[in-house]
């Protein structure tokens, strides 16, 4: 798998802090270097942002992209695997549009607090392009062994990124019935 190491507008951890808008967007020079990669067809771009916890990405980002990579229905193409520094949210729609993915799926460090300084969220975006909501996207978080662990989040994330190529939506226009789907699964095994 490809790998491209891109930086957002923010030059350092005080601007990132301080000016969010900065980490939602490429610096010029990322931007740049996917514009030059080969125009492909692409199903799936993984971005991988440090967001407001990089200990979560050293942690987590390896072995929940190794669940994601086992899961993802192997006719899908997938882009190069992007690792975005002073990364926010946003920052993976514009990754996503200049790859002309179909969908977009971030793994970022969630912001430290309550129940761990660790947890990895993922988002993921259909259609992603800059200018995305919240709204837009759906988000799986508290992903870490103590939490969802990497086997349970890359099903749940693959049964909304099916669920998004089919219906050509995400975020508040997809409702993540994972578990109901699961639940009838079971039952119909017991039954048989």
């Amino acid at each position: 798998v490809e790998v491209l190491k891109l930086h957002s507008r923010a030059p350092d951890r005080a601007s990132y802090l301080l000016r969010p808008d900065w980490g939602r967007r490429l610096g010029d020079e990322s931007a740049q270097l996917i514009k030059a990669l080969p125009q492909e067809k692409i199903d799936v771009s993984i971005v991988i942002g440090d967001g407001l916890s990089s200990l979560a990405v050293q942690k987590h980002a390896e072995p929940m992209l190794q669940a994601i990579q086992q899961t993802m229905p192997s006719e899908w193409k997938l882009g190069p695997v992007v690792i975005a520094s002073q990364a926010r949210v946003a920052l993976a729609d514009e990754v996503g549009e200049l790859m002309h993915a179909r969908m977009v799926i971030l793994l970022i460090g969630e912001r430290p607090g309550l129940s761990s300084p660790d947890s990895l969220g993922l988002y993921l975006t259909y259609q992603p392009k800059v200018g995305c909501s919240d709204a837009d996207r759906n988000c799986i978080s508290n992903v870490r062994p103590e939490g969802l662990n990497y086997e349970a989040a890359a099903k749940k994330l693959m049964w909304l990124a099916q669920e998004s190529m089919r219906l050509k939506v995400s975020g508040v226009a997809l409702k993540d019935e994972s578990d109901v789907h699961q639940i009838d699964k079971d039952a119909q095994q017991l039954l048989t």
